[in-house]
């Protein structure tokens, strides 16, 4: 992205309102602006790449959704050198029991949700969701399953935003979108949603096998997939082709249509890839595999239910795994997840895909193969997904790659609120939340509602397109002068800017390092100079409480979310 032509540009689009056309033709600064002496960057970067910020930018906006103010004087205090703290804050971030999480805590209480889990196990967490919203028995009387949607949308945003379970947040939104469900499919999955959210919480550091039942079985996947009516008179292989393609082995392994015996064997004499036979198979495998809701006298409960009566019995081979007939009931299904979740192509496939969320969209294959072969010697162990984290955070590659992923906007719009403070209760009935939400759904990255299973993409390309990343521009706009209900704005950028801070180049370093954790790339900080000064010496004390001055500095720190240096992670 040229910086040039992309400042340029924001005059064009109007993306952040009158701020940006001021801008864009802002009388010339005088040579002095842009010689202000700035803490020197870690390591220049290559002609056209930023340069590599310290370590703590690189965790905190790679192991979460961005800073807070506190964040970096916190992450410093963890060690004597910058190796000491990474690793400190690894360890930390791996154990979300340990952190004390109270103003998460706190304002959970206060938004009120009817439908989040009040600490039940969680198969007495989905009874309740099916019996409140699917059967009508909600004590509040409001039964509508778009209620749950709703709650599960703003307390998404809550966690990301306010919980210090930074990487406990990262990796629960990297498994959703790796085991993809869409939201408003259906009533069923719109009310049982927060269990399988629940079920992928409680997995996300620990092994993936179980992971991958507890998904498997959730109704939410069994009814997004149509595996809950899948029975020995009609199989359906919608589940078990996104299962084999997208949760475990992946595209690459996939080696099309040809007899099982054909298939080349690794070291060990398992399969390499798969072909369509096994899928067929595998499907054969899951029949029987529903959930309670009503028929043959099943409870109408909403919990896992097995049909024995509608299991196809007979023998099955999958990936070379012989599963004989009349097998204990649910054990088909049980071997083939076995074969699948050890197979040595999931742990490459999930090792690309955890390498391209934490490093860079295209990570180094030599790391991939190490994480890989982790993930495969591991794959029974209860930490198994925890170490593999562990082992790419404390690669080389993690603290020596910058720039080579950008946010989406989710993590635009969130990591906007952490950096400035910025304060939104994400109860249900708040005006103010509905009115940020209604502008952030046209960003196309609205929270679990990607219709296909793949999940929302996790490379640049898409989010550079002109709809997301003009919508993502006006909703920075709209931010950094919305208010509350309670007419408070949401972003106090007055009331954050210290007392020391009044010149223009003040503002402009203040609020730069604030939001990115390090200086700004010199052109970028010259344009926004240019903009907050209009013309005056940018070394000259400006009145903040002139209402001009303070809009102009509201439009400034805009225009910092709106920079390449914010979008970089």
């Amino acid at each position: 992205m040229d910086r040039r032509s992309f400042l340029g540009a924001l005059g064009v689009v109007g993306a952040g309102g009158g701020a940006v056309g001021a801008m864009a033709g802002a009388p010339a600064a005088s040579a002095a602006s842009g010689s202000r002496t700035m803490r020197p960057l870690q390591v220049p970067g290559k002609v056209g790449e930023p340069a590599l910020p310290l370590v703590a930018v690189i965790a905190l906006n790679r192991m979460g959704f961005g800073p807070r103010p506190a964040d970096f004087t916190a992450f410093q205090a963890l060690g004597s050198s910058a190796e000491a703290r990474l690793l400190a804050y690894v360890d930390q971030q791996l154990d979300p029991a340990s952190i004390v999480d109270t103003d998460f805590t706190a304002r959970l209480a206060a938004a009120g949700y009817e439908s989040t889990n009040p600490g039940l196990s969680l198969d007495a967490y989905l009874a309740r969701l099916w019996s409140w919203y699917e059967n009508d028995n909600a004590p509040s009387g409001n039964t509508s399953s778009s209620l749950v949607r709703d709650e599960a949308i703003r307390l998404k945003f809550l966690r990301a935003i306010y919980s210090r379970k930074q990487l406990l947040e990262l990796l629960t939104d990297f498994w959703h979108d790796h085991f993809n469900v869409f939201i408003d499919d259906s009533s069923v999955v719109r009310t049982t949603f927060p269990h399988l959210d629940e079920v992928i919480r409680s997995e996300a550091l620990g092994n993936f096998r179980v992971l991958l039942e507890g998904v498997t079985k959730s109704p939410a996947m069994l009814y997004y997939l149509d595996n809950y009516t899948s029975s020995n008179a009609g199989p359906n292989e919608n589940f078990c082709r996104e299962l084999f393609e997208l949760h475990t082995l992946g595209a690459a392994a996939y080696l099309g249509i040809q007899q099982q015996s054909s298939v080349p064997t690794d070291g060990n004499g398992v399969p390499v890839g798969y072909v369509d036979a096994d899928v067929f198979e595998a499907t054969r495998a899951f029949t029987g595999w529903s959930f309670s809701y009503g028929p043959e006298g099943d409870g109408d409960t909403g919990l896992f239910h097995y049909r024995p009566t509608w299991h196809d019995r007979f023998q099955k081979q999958v990936l070379g795994v012989f599963l004989p007939q009349d097998q204990a009931d649910m054990k088909d299904g049980h071997d083939v997840l076995d074969a699948l979740a050890a197979h040595p192509a999931t742990g490459q496939h999930i090792a690309t895909k955890l390498c391209r969320r934490l490093i860079s969209d295209d990570p180094p294959q030599s790391l991939i193969d190490s994480a890989a072969q982790l993930f495969t010697d591991e794959w029974q162990a209860s930490d198994q997904l925890a170490q593999v984290v562990r082992h790419i955070l404390l690669a080389p590659e993690f603290k020596s790659t910058w720039g080579e992923k950008i946010k989406r906007p989710f993590e635009i719009a969130v990591s906007a609120f952490r950096a400035t403070g910025g304060n939104l209760s994400f109860a249900r009935e708040d005006s103010a939340v509905n009115s940020f939400l209604w502008r952030f759904d046209d960003t196309g990255n609205e929270p679990f509602h990607w219709h296909a299973p793949n999940g929302f993409p996790d490379h640049k390309t898409p989010w550079l397109s002109m709809t997301p990343r003009v919508m993502s521009w006006r909703l920075c706009g709209y931010l950094i002068d919305a208010e509350q209900a309670n007419d408070q704005p949401i972003i106090d950028a007055l009331g954050q800017t210290p007392g020391w801070a009044r010149s223009t180049n003040e503002l402009v370093d203040y609020w730069t390092e604030r939001i990115l954790g390090r200086p700004m790339e010199m052109i970028d900080r010259l344009q926004i100079v240019q903009f907050m000064s209009q013309g005056i010496n940018p070394d000259l004390d400006l009145n903040l409480n002139d209402e001009d001055t303070a809009d102009r500095l509201r439009s400034m720190i805009g225009l910092i979310f709106m920079s390449p240096d914010f979008l970089w992670r």
